[in-house]
C-alpha cells in the first residue's frame, strides 16, 4: 500500500488520468469501477488522501485533495465521486480509538464507505445491535469496510440524546463480509459509482468501532484539516469534480471546434459567434475554478494559523460550492451544443458528461436552498461580514 504525500498526490493522479480514461466505458457498462483502476487508486495511496499522518495517510491540504478530485473528474466523473466519497469517510479515523482505526485502514484495501444517515441501533453491553438497510452508498464496490450513521436507543427503549436534547448520531463501523450488498443503482449519471445499498441482520458493533463524527470532544487529531466538518470537506471535493468534468467537456468542444465544418457552414473555428462563445465559457470556467480555490485557500490558511473553525468559514465554503456546481453544469451544458450532432455519440464522451454532470446536480451538495441558508445567514448580521473571510 503506498503512502502519498500532499507533494505528489496530484500528480499520481495526472498519470492515472489515461488508465482512468481507458476503463471508462467499461465503468459506464458495468456501473461499477473496474478492478484495474480500483488497484490503481489504492496501489498509488490516493483513497489515503484524507488519512491522518499518524495512520500511514497523507492528511494534505484541502486544496490538494480539491486538485486530485479535478483531475480525476477530468478523466471519468464516476471514479472521481468514488475517490472522494470514499476519501472523506477516512476522516472519521480522526474520531476512532487508534487501534480501531489502525485495523481499518491498514488492512486489506482499507477502504471505507457508507450510506446516508437512517435508522436507530440498540446499545448493548460493550457496543450496540443492529438490523437495517441503508442506500446511497458510492464506493461500496471497492470498500473491505462499511459504515452507517444512525439513532442511539437505550436498553430500555429510550432514544439517547445529546445535552442539547438532539438524537445522538453516531457513525458504526464493520467489515464489508459482515453486510449483505444490494444491487440497485440503475441511473442515467454517475452511472459507474455502483451507489448500490446494503444491510446487515442481527449484527454487533463494539464499542470502539462506533465514533461521534464531527463532535469536537471526540477529535484525537490536531491538524487543521480534522477541524472542518466531513459535510463541508464532501461539498468542496464534489464541487472540484465538478470543475473536472466542466474543464473535461469544455475542452473536447475547443479540439472539435478546430477541426469541425459543419455541412453548408464556416469553419467553426473560423466562426466570430463560436470565437466569442469560446472565450466567454473560458472566463466564467476560469472565475468558478478561482473562486473554489480562492475560498477554500483563505479558510484553510486560518485554520494553519490557528484560528477557529466559524460560521463565517462554514457559510463561504457552503456558497462557493453550490455555486461552483451550479457554474459547471452551465458549462457542461454549453459545450453540449456547441459541439451539435457530434454531441448525441456515446463514443464522444459528450452525452456522458452531460449525465454524469446533471447527476452532480441532483446531489445534496448542489441544493438551491443552500442559497437560501447562506442568504439568511448573511442577514441575520450575525457574520463578521459577508460569506468570505478577508
Amino acid at each position: 500500500m503506498n503512502k502519498a504525500t500532499a507533494i505528489d498526490l496530484v500528480e499520481r493522479a495526472r498519470a492515472l488520468a489515461p488508465l482512468i480514461i481507458k476503463e471508462a466505458e467499461e465503468i459506464e457498462r458495468t456501473r461499477r469501477l473496474t478492478e484495474p483502476v480500483v488497484t490503481a487508486l489504492v496501489d498509488n495511496g490516493m483513497y489515503r488522501a484524507l488519512l491522518p499522518k499518524s495512520l500511514g495517510g497523507a492528511e494534505v491540504p484541502l486544496t490538494t485533495f480539491m486538485q486530485m478530485q479535478e483531475v480525476i473528474a477530468g478523466a471519468d466523473a464516476s471514479t472521481a465521486w468514488c475517490l472522494g466519497q470514499c476519501s472523506v469517510c477516512a476522516v472519521i479515523s480522526a474520531y476512532l480509538d487508534h487501534d480501531a482505526a489502525n485495523e481499518i485502514f491498514n488492512s486489506g484495501r482499507g477502504v471505507l464507505a457508507w450510506g446516508a444517515i437512517n435508522h436507530d441501533v440498540r446499545a448493548e453491553a460493550g457496543g450496540y445491535r443492529a438490523n437495517a438497510r441503508w442506500d446511497f452508498a458510492s464506493g461500496v464496490r471497492q470498500a473491505s469496510w462499511l459504515g452507517a450513521h444512525v439513532r442511539i436507543t437505550e436498553a430500555d427503549g429510550s432514544p439517547r440524546k445529546k445535552p442539547d436534547g438532539s438524537p445522538e448520531i453516531r457513525t458504526i463501523l464493520f467489515p464489508l463480509s459482515s453486510a449483505t450488498l444490494y444491487d440497485v443503482w440503475d441511473v442515467i449519471g454517475l452511472r459507474g459509482t455502483g451507489t448500490d445499498s446494503y444491510s446487515v441482520d442481527n449484527l454487533f458493533i463494539p464499542e470502539k468501532f462506533a465514533a461521534l463524527r464531527d463532535d469536537p470532544g471526540a477529535l484525537r487529531e490536531k491538524g487543521p484539516l480534522y477541524r472542518i466538518p466531513t459535510n463541508t470537506i464532501y461539498s468542496m471535493g464534489f464541487a472540484a469534480t465538478a470543475l473536472g468534468v466542466a474543464r473535461a467537456q469544455f475542452d473536447a468542444a475547443v479540439e472539435l471546434s478546430r477541426k469541425k465544418t459543419p455541412q453548408g457552414l464556416s469553419a467553426m473555428k473560423e466562426n466570430t459567434a463560436v470565437q466569442g462563445l469560446i472565450g466567454l465559457t473560458e472566463a466564467k470556467l476560469r472565475r468558478a475554478r478561482a473562486y473554489l480555490f480562492a475560498t477554500a485557500t483563505e479558510a484553510w490558511d486560518d485554520l494553519v494559523e490557528g484560528k477557529p473553525y466559524t460560521e463565517g468559514h462554514r457559510v463561504a465554503l457552503r456558497l462557493a460550492a453550490t455555486s461552483t456546481i451550479h457554474q459547471a453544469t452551465e458549462i457542461v451544458n454549453i459545450a453540449y451544443h456547441m459541439a451539435g450532432a457530434t454531441a448525441v455519440f456515446r463514443a464522444n464522451g459528450f452525452e456522458r458528461r452531460l449525465r454524469d454532470m446533471h447527476a452532480i446536480n441532483q446531489q445534496l451538495q448542489a441544493r438551491d436552498t443552500h442559497y437560501e441558508e447562506v442568504g439568511k445567514a448573511i442577514l441575520s448580521g450575525d457574520l463578521a461580514g459577508p460569506p468570505t473571510m478577508r
